[in-house]
C-alpha cells in the first residue's frame, strides 16, 4: 500500500482552449474537474495501476467534500482531516499548442490543532504502508520544518518516505534523510542556488542533495528525461513522446511509477519514465493506467550524458 500526504489539496478545473487571448471571451473545447494536489495525483496514478492507496487530506467546505467524492469514485481511500477553511480551487488553461496556464489559489490556513491532527492521522494510517509519499507545497500556517517533523515521525515508525516539495521545506527536510526526494529541474536549481544548463549540471546538483541528506534523488528534467542518483550510482532515463497534450501531474505520475516498481534502482526509474511519458499524452490531469504505458519506448542507462545541453535550461 502507498500512503500519500497532501497538506494543500485542491479541486482542479482544466479547460482545453484553442489559444489564450487576454481580454477576450475564450470558448473552451473541453473541460475536466479533478481532485488535485501532488500527493492526490500520486494516489490517482497508483490506483490506476490497480494498487491500493490511501490519501491523507485536510479537507474543508464544499470543494473539500467534492474532492473526497471524486476520489471515492476512483476507488481511492481517503483519510480525511476536517479543517475549518475551504479547500482551494485551481484553474488550468490548456492551449492546443501545448502551452499550459495555471491559476493556483493559496488555500486555507491550518490551525495548530489541525496541523497536529494531520500528523497524527499520518501516523495512524502508516501501519500498512510500504511507502509514504508526501507531496506539494505547505498551506498557510505550516512552518517549513513541518515536513522535517513528518519525515522524522515516519522513520521512527519504520516506514520509507518519498518527498516531493521545494524551497525551504525541502532544505529543512533533508536533515532528516528522506529516502527519496523528487525535484524537477527548477526545484533542483533552487536547492543548490545556481542555474542548470546540462544534464551534468543536474547530476552534480542531485549529488549535492544527497550530501545534504537525501538518500536518493529522482530528478525530473522535463522533455530531457529523468535522473536517479543514490548510494549505488546514477542512471539516466528517457522516452520519446510525439505530442504533449498536458503536463499537469506528469511528475506525480512519475513518482507513482517509481514507488510502484519498488522505489529504487534502474527498473524503478524505467517505470517512472514510462508513467511520466504516458501522463503527458493524456488530457488535463488524467493519470495513466497500464494500457497507456509504452515500456518499449523507454531507455535507461548508467552512462549519464553529462555534456548534453538541456532543451529547457534553468537560469
Amino acid at each position: 500500500m502507498i500512503l500519500t500526504v497532501t497538506p494543500n489539496p485542491s479541486l482542479d478545473r482544466t479547460y482545453e482552449i484553442p489559444s489564450l487571448e487576454r481580454g477576450e471571451v475564450v470558448r473552451a473545447t473541453g473541460e475536466r474537474m479533478d481532485p488535485g494536489g501532488k500527493g492526490v495525483n500520486v494516489s490517482r496514478a497508483v490506483a490506476a495501476a490497480g494498487r491500493r492507496t490511501v490519501a491523507v487530506l485536510p479537507l474543508g467546505g464544499a470543494p473539500g467534500a467534492l474532492v473526497a467524492d471524486l476520489l471515492d469514485a476512483q476507488g481511492i481511500e481517503v483519510a480525511r482531516v476536517p479543517i475549518a477553511g475551504a479547500t482551494r480551487s485551481n484553474i488550468a488553461l490548456a492551449e492546443a499548442a501545448g502551452v499550459l496556464t495555471k491559476i493556483n489559489a493559496p488555500g486555507p490556513e491550518l490551525s495548530p490543532a489541525e496541523q497536529e491532527l494531520l500528523l497524527e492521522t499520518v501516523r495512524a494510517q502508516s501501519g500498512d504502508a510500504d511507502w509514504i509519499a508526501c507531496c506539494g507545497s505547505l498551506p498557510r500556517g505550516l512552518a517549513p520544518a513541518w515536513y522535517a517533523d513528518l519525515v522524522a515521525r515516519v522513520h521512527a515508525a519504520g516506514v520509507r518516505i518519498a518527498l516531493d516539495t521545494s524551497g525551504p521545506a525541502l532544505l529543512e527536510a533533508l536533515r532528516e534523510r528522506p529516502d527519496v526526494v523528487k525535484p524537477n529541474a527548477e526545484e533542483l536549481a533552487e536547492a543548490v542556488g545556481r542555474p542548470l544548463a546540462t544534464v551534468g549540471d543536474a547530476l552534480k546538483a542531485a549529488e549535492e542533495l544527497r550530501e545534504m541528506g537525501a538518500r536518493a534523488v529522482l530528478a525530473s528534467l522535463g522533455a530531457d528525461g529523468q535522473l536517479l542518483v543514490d548510494a549505488s550510482g546514477a542512471w539516466f532515463g528517457g522516452a520519446h513522446v510525439d505530442a504533449v497534450r498536458s503536463n499537469v501531474g506528469a511528475g506525480d505520475s512519475s513518482l507513482a511509477g517509481f514507488l510502484i516498481a519498488g522505489g529504487g534502482g534502474p527498473e524503478a526509474l524505467a517505470s517512472a519514465v514510462a508513467h511520466g511519458a504516458a501522463a503527458v499524452r493524456l488530457p488535463g490531469s488524467v493519470m495513466p493506467g497500464p494500457a497507456d504505458l509504452d515500456p518499449a519506448s523507454v531507455t535507461v542507462t548508467a552512462q549519464v550524458p553529462v555534456d548534453r545541453e538541456l532543451r529547457e535550461p534553468v537560469s
